[in-house]
This record gives C-alpha cells, structure tokens and sequence, in this order.
C-alpha cells in the first residue's frame, strides 16, 4: 500500500508533481476527475488487499479500516466505502472496466457496489451487472441512488426492511452550549421524520416580507425556533415539574427598566442574554415578581400574564396575522408585542399592542427598528431610516 519498491507508483507521484508545476493552470475539468475517479478504483483495490494480508496488524489496529484511516487522513466511513467497492468490483469487471475508463463516475460505481452487498446472497442474480451499469451511463448520481434503494427494495423487501430499521437505531440529537452561549446543534433523523422536519421547516422558510435579507440558513434555522416557541405557546406539551415547558428569563427590576449599568439578564440561570432580548420575551409572558433580602428570598408574588388570555383574544380577531411588512404568519404564529415598550412603562392595552412573528417581533427589539402607529395603520421603520425631527426646543431631537 505504501509503494514499497513500486516503481509505477513513483512514477505516478512523480507524473502528479509535473502536474502540479505545470505553466498553464486550467485543464479540463472532466478529464481530470476521471483520472481521479480511476485512481479511487485502484485506492479501492488497495484497501480489500490491506485487509486480505492482514497489513494492519502489526502496526496494532484490529481492523483494516482503522490503519487506513489513520495512515491516510481519511474517516472511517470514508474507508469503509472503498473497502466495499474494492470487494464488489472484483465481481463486476464491467462496472470496474467503467470506471477505469472514465464511463462512469466513482460515485456511481459506489451507489452499484453498496448495492450489490446489500442484497442477500441468494437475491445477488438478480442484480444484472449490463442493466445497472446502463443506468449509471444515463443517470445522475442522485437519480441512481434514488434508483438502487428502488431495487434493493423490489429484489429483496425483508433486507430493505433490516437495513432501515437498523438506520433508525442510529438516530441521535445533541444539543450542546458553546462558550459564547450560543447552541450547537448536531444531529441524524430517520428518513421520514427527517422528511417531516424538513417539510414543516420549508412551509416556514420563504422571505417575509421585502426587507428579509436574511440567508436561506438563517430563515431555517429561525423556523427551527418558531416551531419550538409555538408548541410551548400552544400548552399541548407534556408538563416538567408540574408546569408547561417554558423558558425561565431571570433579570433584576433595574434590568427590566433597562437602567445604565445593569448587569445581563439570564436565561435558565445559566445564559447571559442582552435586556433588549429580555424586553423582547417580557412583552409577551408570564411574569413572577421575587424579593430578595441579602441574597433570601423573603416574597414571591403571583404569576400573572403581560398579556391576558381576553386581550390576546381581541388582539388575534383584530389583527389576523403578523402586522410586520408584507408578512402573512397566521396570527397563532405571532407574539403580542408592546409599540411602547413594556418593560418601559407602556400601557398593556389593545391600542398599544400589536401581533408579531417571531422575525418581526427580533427585528422591533435587537434590530432596531420602529413602529410608529399613525392612526389605524401601523408604519415599521428601519434602524437606517430613523426620522428625526425637531421638538418644541431648539437643539432637541426625538427619533420616531
């Protein structure tokens, strides 16, 4: 594997430096990758000897895919992906004769070799080596592995069956916090529920309104939380210690008037969030007063809600969606938002209200725009467009 006296690798390694310190950059992209592609059909080769002569085992790995993945920089499944092609091509000399001429992509060799293994051994003849190779010929590689799970599951459903079942025990979600209290989310879903999520997060995704000039990863992954919040809002989830899941926001009385020099609101007691996010989630919550006398808790006042159950009413039949520009979230989607400020001594009655999504209601509070309410209709304001005007005084200045 290491060319130990191979004079044809050396030449080959010695053809690639050439190549490397050629004059003329460009070259054909085509004609290269096929190159490549052949050379993986040989690395494929390679990997079944390595484990064939048991080439691994005095360097102390048990396995042949854990030597090359170590000594080639390459992932386990990487190798395993070769060690398979490696073993089917010896049974496929027109898929590998294909391949080597450049016919066929590697990545469609791979999707016909995982096939092939993954029928059992007395379904194998069913497997035609012309016919696949023909469809590796005229399809894409997304279309051919679309194709090969097709066939796997019309010549042999009860090992189609095994193989996604044994697929579904291998889905997992971890969800970690960074050291900037941001979250780290990594995870795998099973085929349908990944389509579900996929499909709920789509419906969401689309740019609301002329200014969303937000990536389409950020669109998702705020539809993500938009998911999450609704179901919280909704009270359909199972209860934790006796109450609906909920965030738990913690600041000061000086933090919520967002006074000068106040410390950062917390978010489970552990996550330091900004008092503009935290005016963001006071205006529409529950909110529970706690007393502290050198650091005792010496009162606890009732829970009460920002917003009322009969004012959310009014405020849903009056409104009907979100009130941000050109955004059509239904209303069950949108938060009650405060024009002046709760947090800031705005009164909690209808006229000062109005329903937002989640991207709106962010935008109003940490993205600095306004709403100005101008009879019956309600105009936003972006940070770069803050009309200023002069007060009764000269020399003041007040920002609508």
């Amino acid at each position: 594997m290491l060319g130990e006296g191979g004079t044809p690798l050396e030449k080959l390694q010695a053809a690639v430096r050439e190549f490397q310190a050629r004059d003329e950059r460009r070259v054909d992209a085509k004609g290269l990758r096929v190159a490549i592609d052949a050379l993986e059909g040989e690395f494929a080769g390679e990997v079944l000897a390595t484990q064939r002569n048991a080439d691994h085992l005095p360097f102390g790995f048990s396995t042949a895919v854990g030597w090359v993945s170590h000594s080639c920089g390459m992932s386990r499944n990487s190798v395993s992906d070769r060690l398979c092609v490696g073993k089917q091509l010896e049974s496929l000399p027109k898929i590998a004769a294909a391949l080597g001429s450049g016919e066929i992509s590697y990545q469609s060799a791979s999707a016909l070799c995982h096939l092939r293994e993954q029928l059992s051994e007395d379904r194998r003849d069913l497997f035609v080596e012309g016919e696949m190779l023909e469809h590796a010929r005229r399809q894409s590689v997304y279309e051919l592995r679309a194709l090969c799970r097709v066939a796997h599951h019309v010549a042999d459903p009860d090992g189609f069956y095994r193989e996604s079942e044994g697929n579904f025990t291998h889905r997992r979600l971890h969800i970690s916090q960074m050291a900037d209290g941001m979250h780290l989310i990594d995870g795998v879903l099973d085929s349908v529920g990944g389509a579900a999520l996929k499909t709920a997060i789509d419906s969401l995704a689309k740019k609301l309104g002329p200014d969303d000039d937000r990536t389409p990863r950020q669109r998702r992954a705020d539809c993500l939380l938009e998911l999450v919040n609704h179901a919280m809002d909704k009270g359909t989830l199972p209860r934790r210690t006796g109450v609906r899941p909920h965030l738990k926001v913690t600041t000061t009385l000086e933090g919520l008037k967002d006074h000068f020099g106040v410390p950062p609101a917390e978010v489970e007691n552990t996550i330091a969030v900004s008092i503009k996010t935290m005016q963001r989630l006071a205006c529409d919550c529950t909110m529970s007063r706690v007393l502290l006398a050198d650091s005792i808790v010496i009162d606890v006042g009732r829970a009460t809600r920002t917003i009322s159950p009969p004012m959310r009413r009014g405020l849903h039949a009056r409104d009907g969606r979100c009130m941000g520009p050109g955004c059509e979230r239904p209303v069950s989607m949108t938060s009650g938002h405060h024009i002046e400020f709760w947090a800031r001594g705005g009164p909690n009655k209808l006229p000062n209200l109005l329903s937002l999504c989640y991207f709106h209601h962010r935008l109003v509070h940490e993205g600095g725009w306004h709403v100005v309410k101008v009879g019956r209709e309600f105009r936003f304001i972006p940070p770069e467009r803050v009309v200023v005007r002069r007060a009764r005084g000269p020399g003041m200045r007040w920002a609508a």
